[in-house]
């Protein structure tokens, strides 16, 4: 086997104990000031582009009782079109090119900072672009929160790696999060993950290799360190057991950023993980 079954047998246990609802989250509350150009961006194109999910002031969860379901999606878009969702948009490069090349597809982008959904709006504003929505929410709420096969395809590039090891708890990808992403895809839908972190990308096998709602289709061996290391620790990863895990060859949907070029003149490995969602035997999706 590719990934050693001490590594499967852990992740199982970690799953069993976290499939409630997590209350840690994997941001940091922070302002983010818009600048004159950024504030004109929201201003202009806020009204077209952005989803009110909580009715809070400054909430970032999905008022109770809201369901996003095809119905709210087609209401959202104006349309039925396959649904790209990604996690942790960023500035935005990504989802505006891919909605740009694939006027046939819808994309919603998930960001819970400010400055970054208005650059978002900038880029799509700048191209008139119809297929794409914003959401300022906590993504797992929100994908709690998604209906049975709302979504066709989930992108998560380059999650915040919190990097000390007392906080690994706090990244995004968890077996709860899986388990809910698994019921909101469609069945064969694709949960494309990249980082430029190995100690992430042991994390990502862990919890995703040994879920059975998931498929690794990942066709490239790659060897890394067997236990974690963090902020400070990361060096002694080269002298600790390894193992062999799947990964992807590079997603040609995904642009290559100036947060990406960083990482590879800084020599860090880009690791490009896929997953599909799988039925279970008796021909439903494992249950949540």
């Amino acid at each position: 086997m590719v990934v050693m079954s001490t590594l499967e047998n852990a992740a199982r246990t970690r799953a069993g104990a976290d499939r409630g609802r997590r209350t840690i989250v994997s941001f940091m509350r922070r302002s983010g000031k818009l600048d004159a150009r950024l504030a004109r961006a929201w201003s202009e194109h806020s009204a077209a582009y952005l989803l009110k999910l909580d009715q809070a002031p400054a909430g970032l969860g999905v008022d109770p009782g809201l369901t996003v379901d095809r119905g709210f999606l087609e209401t959202a878009f104006g349309r039925r079109a396959p649904l790209t969702l990604e996690i942790g948009s960023g500035q935005g490069e990504n989802v505006v090119a891919a909605a740009a090349d694939h006027p046939e597809r819808d994309y919603l982008a998930l960001e819970v900072y400010e400055p970054g959904l208005a650059h978002t709006m900038l880029l799509a504003g700048k191209q008139g672009l119809s297929n794409l929505r914003l959401a300022r929410t906590n993504a797992t709420e929100f994908i709690s929160a998604a209906g049975p096969g709302a979504l066709d395809e989930a992108w998560t590039f380059f999650p915040d790696p919190w990097p000390k090891m007392k906080h690994h708890k706090r990244r995004l990808i968890q077996p709860a999060l899986a388990a809910d992403l698994a019921r909101a895809l469609t069945p064969g839908g694709l949960w494309r993950i990249a980082t430029d972190i190995d100690d992430y990308a042991l994390h990502v096998h862990e919890v995703m290799d040994a879920d059975p709602a998931w498929r690794n289709l990942g066709d490239e061996r790659v060897s890394l360190a067997i236990e974690h290391v963090g902020k400070g620790t990361a060096e002694r990863a080269a002298a600790l057991p390894h193992a062999d895990f799947l990964e992807s060859t590079r997603f040609p949907g995904r642009i290559l950023t100036n947060f990406e070029r960083k990482g590879l003149v800084a020599g860090r490995a880009i690791h490009d993980l896929t997953y599909q969602v799988v039925r279970a035997g008796d021909g439903e999706l494992r249950p949540r």
